[in-house]
Parts: C-alpha cells; structure tokens; sequence
C-alpha cells in the first residue's frame, strides 16, 4: 500500500478522513450531529519539525474551536502532544497545549491528550497532571494493550477523570504489551469495569462488536448510569447498525473524525494495523 500513488488511495480513504480542510471536516461534523451522534475531532499529524510548526499546528486547534463554537454541539477535540512540538522540547509542547486549554474553556468543549507510542506514556501522563488542574475538562487516553495501563487507570482515578480507553495501533515488545486478541479485549474490558465502577467518566472506544457485547451487557448488569460512560469508534469503521442501537438504547457515541494535510499517512496506519479495514477498503476496490 506504501507505494501506490495518492490519487490511487485517495477514494478508499475517503470514509475515514473527513477531507483536508477545517470546512470539510465542519461538513462532516454537522451531517453526524444531524444523527444523533457526538464527535471529537483530530487534526492528523505528528512529529513537527520545527517551533513554528508546532505552532501553525496551536493555531489551528484554536481556530478549530472557534468554529465548533458556533456548531453548539457537544463536539470536542482531541490532538498529540508530538503534534504541538513534544519531541523539539516539553515546554514548547505545553505551552502550546495551554493555550488550547484557554480555548477549550471559553467554548465549554472537551479536549482530550491522545496516548502516543509507550515512550511517550509518562510524559504524557505528567502533561495531562498538571492540564487537568487547569480545567476539569481536559481528558487522555490510556490502551489496553499495554501492561501498565491497569495500574496507570488505578493511579489517574478522580471525580475529573475523562479517560478514553482503546486497545492500541503502535507496535510494541511483547515486554510492555499484550500480542494476543484475547488478552488485549479482557484487558480493555477489565479497564472499563474499573473505569465505570469508580469515579471518572469512561469513553469506550472499539469497533470489537464482540467486546461492545460484552461492555454493555455489564453496564445493563450492573446499572452504570448513562451519564458515566459514553461508545466512541473511528469515522468511516463498518459496523453495521450497531452505532444505531446504542444511540437508541439512550447511549452516547462519539465518532472521531481526523482530517487534514497529513491523511495519506493515516490512512496507510489505519490500513496496516487493522485487518478489518484491509478486507473492507480492499472489498470497495474490487467491487469497483
């Protein structure tokens, strides 16, 4: 797939980035919301190469929330630390990240820190610390492939918390992380068990209809309120009427919506690492 031309690929990523401009993706977002659904989004992107692209990029989400501003939904925005310069210095990545804050506070929407590969995990975690005492409604993200993601859950655990849990795209050693299906979905759903039954409010983000199964049987069990957990899955994954029968039975699902220059490399990632999406996009290829 690396080596197939943009144009070639650019129609079989169509249903998972909503297009390369803010206007594309505010389209999208309004079509969803007309749904019932909620969004967050992501402008795609990582590892800038210079201060004045980690800022150009801090511009860009501050602008992005000035015009969800005016949608009046609950959408909100997630974003990586890499992204607003992490790599180049810490300090450049969080005074960058603050500023967004500020933004986020005006308009009344969330933010969210996504969880890079596990070099990136502590560092994150400090970042989101100290961003969560500026404002309750800055989330982050933790993968259930990793070992530690129990103990971290554990750690972080607070009446403010707003924790996505997933399973995890980077490739990781067998020492730190989970390689099996099996024991990455119990993981994540050992998580959002202790998630749910303590005192954050859990976003439950995979497209497994085996593990959604699972979750909501357990939230039905054991009558975890709606307002303490929400369905979160990536634009554009088939997942039949599923989305649908949540958002009926009076859950929140959210549908995150990357966009942006940099979708080529995301949709190739997307592509990779999911084998689901492969005999999906490859499927549509054939069929046409």
């Amino acid at each position: 797939m690396p080596y197939l031309p943009k144009w070639l690929i650019k129609p079989f990523a169509k249903p998972y980035v909503a297009g390369e401009t803010l206007d594309s993706v505010l389209d999208q977002v309004g079509k969803i919301n007309k749904q019932g659904f909620k969004t967050t989004i992501d402008i795609l992107g990582e590892h800038v190469i210079n201060v004045n692209e980690a800022l150009e990029v801090k511009k860009a989400y501050c602008n992005l929330y000035d015009r969800l501003d005016l949608i009046g939904e609950d959408n909100t925005v997630s974003l990586k630390l890499s992204h607003l310069g992490l790599e180049l210095d810490p300090l450049l990545a969080e005074k960058n990240l603050n500023s967004i804050i500020e933004k986020s506070k005006s308009t009344g929407l969330g933010l969210t820190i996504d969880m890079e590969k596990s070099d990136f995990t502590d560092i994150t975690l400090k970042i989101y610390f100290k961003a969560q005492k500026q404002h309750s409604g800055v989330g982050t993200v933790l993968q259930s492939y990793l070992h530690r993601s129990l103990d971290d859950l554990k750690a972080l655990d607070s009446e403010n918390l707003h924790l996505r849990i997933c399973k995890g795209i980077y490739r990781e050693s067998p020492l730190i992380a989970f390689q099996g299906a099996a024991e990455i979905r119990q993981n994540f759903f050992d998580m959002a068990k202790t998630l749910m039954t303590g005192r954050g409010y859990a976003c439950l983000a995979t497209h497994d209809i085996t593990l959604i199964d699972r979750l909501e049987a357990f939230i039905e069990n054991n009558n975890i309120p709606s307002n303490k957990f929400e369905f979160q899955t990536l634009l554009g994954v088939p997942m039949g009427n599923r989305l649908h029968e949540l958002k009926e039975k009076g859950y929140a699902v959210r549908i995150y919506i990357p966009y942006g220059q940099s979708w080529f490399e995301y949709s190739l990632r997307r592509l990779e690492e999911n084998p689901a999406i492969i005999s999906y996009v490859l499927g549509n290829l054939f069929r046409r």
